[in-house]
């Protein structure tokens, strides 16, 4: 397999991305030229929705081609076209064959939630000192114990410890934290999902984990619930208000994550006619609010 790797403009990303995948590249991938110095700028984008620009300033084009030749001819082609204007070839090399699978493990430890709960992919042993755990592997769906509002959630539920009442997961993604509701003894757990995909990933991972929830599509969700759970991002969020919070029971519990520290005021102006939002945990830039009816 060999690497062709281009230096474009912004307003060129398009025009050689399409370009690359006409050429039959067998993947096309666009990163920051600039990241880690300086210069580094960050896009943000929510979930389903089209990424606020194509690419950065100064984006490194990295397209992956079978052979050398199908590489080399890629670069030629593109090296005469007007809309190749403002770029130019960074290089051509060979990507040395690997273990992918090996490889993409290794980059997957278990994650401590607390000092005895832990997140654990399949392929590692369990830590000594994990008394409760989840095992989780990769996946198609959001939700692996790695991001900070996943594990703020899970120690939301780990330091609770239970008297959760019925469980809603909104958005549940792998599943990962009606799961871990489950293992702190949750026995009514609805996990709802826009995507199937989702679903599906959460059937699967409590049949691994030996729990049992009820997972499928967001009219799944019925009723009042003692604990309501939602690991989104802010703007779903705002505009979920009403729904969430007319499923917390009397008693019961609202925990949401996917929040950046400067969108805690605005969370607690879109929900403040139904309940009084407050930060409860924060780690790496993003927090927990939580409200109890």
């Amino acid at each position: 397999m060999f690497e062709l790797s281009l230096l474009c403009p912004e307003e060129r990303i398009e025009a050689v991305g399409e370009a690359l995948e006409a050429l039959d590249a067998l993947s096309v991938s666009v990163e920051d030229a600039d990241a880690q110095t300086d210069a580094e700028q960050a896009l943000f984008g929510e979930p389903g929705m089209p990424p606020p620009k194509d690419g950065w300033q100064r984006s490194r084009v990295v397209a992956l081609f079978p052979t050398q030749e199908a590489a080399g001819e890629a670069r030629a082609l593109l090296e005469v076209q007007d809309f190749f204007a403002g770029c130019r070839v960074l290089g051509l090399a060979e990507v040395p064959d690997q273990d992918w699978v090996r490889l993409t493990q290794s980059q997957f430890a278990p994650v401590e939630i607390t000092p005895d709960f832990w997140i654990v992919p399949t392929w590692h042993e369990l830590p000594p000192q994990a008394a409760r755990h989840i095992r989780l592997d990769p996946g198609l769906a959001f939700g692996t114990g790695t991001h900070p509002t996943t594990r703020m959630c899970l120690r939301w539920i780990a330091r609770r410890g239970g008297g959760f009442g019925r469980v809603l997961d909104y958005g549940c993604g792998s599943g990962i934290l009606a799961i871990g509701a489950a293992k702190f003894g949750a026995t009514d757990i609805d996990a709802v999902d826009i995507d199937p995909a989702a679903v599906e990933s959460t059937r699967l991972n409590a049949e691994a984990n030996g729990v049992v929830l009820k997972a499928g599509l967001p009219d799944a969700a019925q009723g009042a619930y003692g604990t309501v759970l939602a690991n989104i991002l802010a703007t779903p969020l705002k505009v979920l208000a009403p729904l969430l919070c007319a499923h917390v029971d009397a008693g019961g519990h609202l925990v949401l994550a996917g929040i950046l520290e400067r969108q805690a005021a605005e969370l607690q102006e879109a929900y403040a006619p139904w309940l009084p939002l407050e930060v409860s945990d924060a780690e790496d830039g993003w927090i927990l609010m939580t409200a109890s009816r």
